[in-house]
């Protein structure tokens, strides 16, 4: 039975290969969809899960509880050796430190190899290798890291060092600061952990590399590097850690301190989902593309019913033959089941072949290096084909099951006993409708981030060139500034910790005029000289510019300055400002216009400018572009002699600030992607019920013609039908499109309004591509000669 359902399932195929081609391509563009997603979510799922023990793993982290709550995946340097010497929930903890792009220098004789880290080095603590599950396949994972002056290495930066030669016993040097020998391989990282650094150094070196001992007793200041990691003992309760982190604030701070300071404790699973600590994205994105990968299959599916249920009278006599001959309901339906699984069985094959060939470009997209894991993926393969299989072949079935045999012999069944045209109009408006959602989101991310890249940041970031500065010493600056005015195509230099603009920023508390007390509010402290201002365009809006001085003698603030402290800017000037626990005071003598410090997402700070060239770690050149590569290489020229020893980089600062939007940027591309695959799957359906009623109607259009009908009135039979139910869609996909897209504006801090236009745009997008579809085969009819038509009636 089951091998004579295949037969005629594949002989009914062939013989309407128009049918199976578009339910196949249907088909394997929502398989294939929903495949990447299904990978795409596991990957990210499955972060940081192998360790052992890692429901009880937890990183601590920083709250301050003052002007609003800010958040840090910091912590004082100090906070995990007390934790783990005062208290006794904790089986083992340990700290590490990260510092990013740093140098390492390998000497062997007179050869001098040079790499630039972008992961940087932590300087760790050996007890975080018994926390987390990274094996060491050479060295004693008992002593390593024990004794200052050691490191240990991945198999893959062991490789790109010293080549095939063992690296056990090499010594390399960071930053030109501090020597290391390295005593342990690990095993190369997996793919899916955020613990990214490669290179662990001995924490004993701390002090020798920053070069400040207070560093390790100063609870005041927080640098997102600096992490503490724990494994709790088994049975720790959540009353025992609020507990222990309100005894760490109560022991280590005072007077109002103790109201601003908290510690808490962050699940190993939560770090790759909490953007607010820093890590890689919301839960809610995998949300919306598991919703958007059902929503796929699902407009796939409805495509095939849709196609199947026009094409159901084409079989009206074979269905009256099976019945008269003694065929039950059932088994007509098993043999449209048994068609439906052909179909979804090729497509299938189809979407894995393009599931393998879209892989590396979803790769390239998230820079990750994600594979398909079989075993997963089997799975998810199989109950996907059941569901679509009975989800896009039951309902078919079913009408076919019921076809009358007399009425079926005497090709006399109508649209009613096919389900009606309602039933395909309800089908068409849900394609639609999903088609529409991911248009007018679509529209709004790229409308959102245009308006994030192109509006008026406050400050110029066109032509700025920021090139790192490893030594800071008077003499060195100020030669390397001349050195650098006097190239052809500078227009300013400045030297600075950051450009006003930067992922990297410095705050601490601040007093206000010598005022009792501190304010409940944290400032934004930027180092930089006088030319700061002019290299950047930034607009003075009261008093003037600091004067040139290598320390802290005056302070420039923004607007927002003014606005935390209820005053006009102009009244600021001469008020001193104090910062970094009162240790640095100076009056104020200049406010600038408010520009934007972090991306969109992040509303501007209160800031203060003020020069200390101990801070400066950068110079900002602004130049003229004419003869850009003339320039950059005489910068080159100038950086190297004068940094001979360390790695020259650079970047423009347009660049820079792109970085802010890159996961914008990466979901723009995806749902681009997915909204143009259902608009093609709701295409290919509308082509086919076209072409379906082509034939259906060839009598009536003839008559039509015959009686003086024009090909613009028989195109709008077509068309009147599909423009109402694309207008019931955008109906129905606007409200939902709006309450999508405003959940998702509310992370930016400064964004478009979603108004008509958008909307507008979308409905008239869909119209178009629409109407290029349907028009084809409907001028095809329309030009028909109406007495061939009738004729063949």
């Amino acid at each position: 039975m089951i091998k004579n359902y295949i037969k005629i399932a594949w002989r009914n195929l062939k013989r309407n290969k128009a049918y199976a081609s578009i339910s196949v391509i249907g088909l394997a563009l929502g398989i294939a969809c929903g495949i990447l997603i299904f990978t795409l979510i596991t990957y990210h799922l499955s972060f940081d899960t192998f360790h052992k023990d890692s429901d009880r793993i937890y990183r601590l982290y920083t709250e301050w509880h003052d002007d609003g709550i800010g958040k840090s995946n910091g912590v004082p340097q100090p906070l995990g050796k007390a934790f783990r010497n005062d208290f006794t929930i904790g089986e083992k903890t340990a700290r590490v430190i990260n510092f990013t792009g740093t140098l390492i220098t390998i000497t062997k004789g007179n050869d001098v190899k040079k790499f630039q880290e972008d992961n940087g080095v932590a300087f760790t603590e050996p007890e975080y290798f018994d926390i987390l599950n990274f094996p060491l396949i050479k060295g004693d994972k008992k002593t390593v890291l024990v004794a200052p002056g050691e490191a240990i290495v991945t198999e893959k930066i062991a490789h790109k060092y010293f080549g095939n030669d063992n690296a056990i016993g090499k010594v390399f040097r960071l930053d030109n600061k501090v020597n290391f020998t390295i005593t342990g391989i690990l095993k190369d990282l997996p793919n899916n952990t955020d613990r990214r650094q490669e290179i662990y150094v001995s924490y004993g070196n701390m002090d020798e590399y920053t070069g400040n001992k207070r560093r390790e007793n100063n609870w005041g200041g927080v640098y997102s590097g600096s992490e503490a990691f724990t494994k709790l003992k088994k049975g720790v309760t959540q009353a025992q850690i609020d507990a222990t982190t309100a005894q760490l604030v109560k022991k280590h701070y005072v007077g109002r301190d103790l109201k601003v300071w908290f510690f808490k404790l962050q699940p190993l699973n939560d770090m790759h989902f909490n953007p607010e600590l820093n890590g890689y994205a919301d839960k809610k994105y995998l949300w919306a593309l598991f919703f958007i990968g059902l929503f796929l299959i699902i407009t796939a599916c409805v495509n095939f019913v849709n196609l199947a249920t026009a094409q159901a009278l084409n079989r009206a006599k074979e269905v009256g033959v099976r019945k008269v001959l003694g065929s039950l309901p059932v088994h007509l339906f098993w043999q449209f089941i048994a068609e439906t699984t052909l179909i979804t069985l090729v497509a299938l094959i189809v979407a894995i072949g393009l599931s393998y060939a879209a892989l590396p470009a979803i790769n390239h997209l998230f820079q990750s290096e994600m594979d398909f894991n079989i075993g997963e993926l089997s799975v998810f393969v199989v109950l996907t084909s059941i569901a679509v299989i009975f989800l896009a072949g039951s309902y078919p079935g079913l009408v076919l099951a019921r076809f009358r045999p007399i009425q079926a012999l005497k090709s006399k069944l109508s649209q009613k006993d096919i389900g009606g045209f309602s039933l395909r109009r309800v089908l068409v408006v849900t394609q639609f409708t999903i088609s529409q959602v991911l248009i007018i989101g679509t529209i709004i991310i790229i409308s959102q981030l245009h308006y994030s890249q192109t509006a008026d940041l406050g400050f110029n970031k066109d032509a700025i060139v920021m090139l790192p500065i490893p030594k800071n010493d008077k003499a060195t600056l100020s030669t390397l500034k001349n050195r650098f005015t006097e190239i052809q195509g500078v227009e300013h230099v400045s030297y600075c910790f950051r450009a006003p603009a930067s992922q990297s920023n410095n705050t601490t508390g601040v007093n206000f005029n010598h005022r009792a007390e501190d304010e409940h509010w944290s400032i934004n402290t930027k180092t930089a000289d006088e030319n700061y201002l002019a290299t950047f365009g930034l607009k003075l809006v009261a008093g003037r510019n600091f004067f040139p001085t290598d320390t802290t003698r005056e302070f420039v603030v923004n607007e927002s300055v003014a606005r935390k402290l209820n005053m006009k800017p102009q009244d600021l000037i001469g008020k001193t400002l104090s910062i970094n626990g009162k240790s640095t005071s100076a009056p104020i003598v200049g406010v600038v216009r408010d520009f934007y410090n972090y991306s969109f997402h992040s509303e501007i700070s209160p800031i203060c400018i003020m020069p200390n060239y101990n801070g400066y770690s950068t110079v900002a050149i602004k130049m003229n572009m004419r003869n850009a590569k003339a320039t950059l290489a005489s910068f080159e020229k100038v950086w190297n002699q004068t940094f001979p020893e360390e790695f020259y980089s650079y970047e423009f600062l347009d660049d820079s600030i792109k970085k802010f939007y890159e996961l914008d940027n990466t979901l723009l591309t995806l749902i681009e992607a997915f909204a143009g695959i259902a608009i093609a799957i709701g295409c290919l359906g509308l082509y086919g019920l076209v072409s379906f009623m082509a034939v259906r109607k060839t009598k009536e259009i003839g008559v039509r013609k015959v009686l003086g009908a024009s090909i613009t009135a028989v195109l709008w039979v077509f068309g009147k039908e599909f423009a109402i139910l694309l207008l019931i869609a955008f109906v129905i996909a606007s409200p939902l499109a709006y309450w999508a897209m405003h959940n998702y504006l509310k992370d930016f801090q400064y964004r478009i309004p979603i108004g008509p236009a958008i909307f507008f745009e979308s409905i008239l997008f869909t119209f178009v591509v629409a109407a290029i579809t349907v028009s084809y085969r409907s001028i095809l009819a329309a030009l028909a000669n109406p007495v061939k038509s009738l004729r063949s009636e």
